[in-house]
């Protein structure tokens, strides 16, 4: 079911939802204001963290092995303390490879990968949700997440999830709201033209809470302009080219997979 859901290209348009949601958690806004250069190409990161987890689902396994290994080196120099107070203290600790962060950004790359494929795609049924979200829990374990963070079945994730999204824990601060604008509003020229689209993609993917939080105004006319939006990406998806739809990763395995079944012995 990874395959399945992961080789879609048009889940990228849910980037944006799961990069807000990560932000959200402010020790993740901090870790990433403070260690990364986000805001000089923050939708290029979008793209190498996908890239990454194209090769870890897709990829054979030295290739997929090296891909892991270069995320767990750039997590273990991702630690200091929040420099200014906001949803929590100044002086806060956080360390990227702290599980909880850790499951955090796992889960919302996981939830936006469901919702993204239901409203772009098609619906899928409960087992195969199941079986999808079973699937993503080896990756959990390939981060190193401890077994005992990883909610054990699809309602437990979901359980997971409302506690976090209801809760005092995820609340965006100032540091997300900052990176948040580099993310609705790029600046390459090339990005600017699609910006507007994306960030109403965005904001239209979000939780309403978190959509508030990020101070993303919403009425019935962007509503509207949404869901129009929503179903022409819909309709026109099963007409868009092989090689624009399915990642690069998913089609080279694909092709494997085949190369395989139907070779003599």
């Amino acid at each position: 079911m990874i395959w399945k859901v992961d080789r879609e290209m048009v889940l990228l348009l849910a980037g944006g939802r799961a990069l807000l949601m990560q932000l959200a958690h402010p020790k993740v806004a901090a870790g990433v204001a403070e260690h990364s250069h986000f805001k000089d190409d923050p939708l290029g990161r979008l793209h190498r963290t996908m890239s990454t987890m194209w090769s870890i689902v897709f990829d054979e396994p030295p290739k997929a092995q090296a891909a892991l290994a270069q995320v767990k080196n750039i997590h273990s120099k991702v630690r200091g303390v929040i420099r200014t107070a906001g949803p929590v203290p100044a002086g806060t600790a956080y360390d990227a490879l702290d599980p909880e962060l850790l499951l955090w950004v796992h889960a919302t790359l996981i939830d936006s990968a469901m919702v993204a494929y239901e409203i772009f795609v098609k619906p899928i049924a409960q087992d195969e949700k199941s079986r999808y979200y079973d699937d993503t829990t080896e990756l959990a374990h390939l981060f190193e997440i401890p077994e005992t963070f990883v909610p054990e079945s699809l309602t437990d994730f979901y359980e997971y999830m409302e506690r976090m999204l209801s809760g005092d824990t995820i609340v965006v601060g100032p540091a997300a709201r900052s990176l948040a604008q580099e993310i609705l509003h790029p600046r390459p020229l090339v990005l600017k033209m699609a910006g507007p689209l994306f960030a109403l993609i965005t904001a239209g993917l979000l939780p309403e809470r978190l959509r508030e939080g990020y101070g993303l105004n919403w009425d019935a006319r962007k509503e509207k302009r949404f869901r129009r939006l929503v179903k022409t990406i819909r309709v026109s998806l099963p007409f868009v080219p092989r090689p624009l739809r399915i990642v690069p990763n998913a089609r080279s395995a694909e092709k494997s997979l085949l190369a395989c079944k139907l070779r003599p012995f």
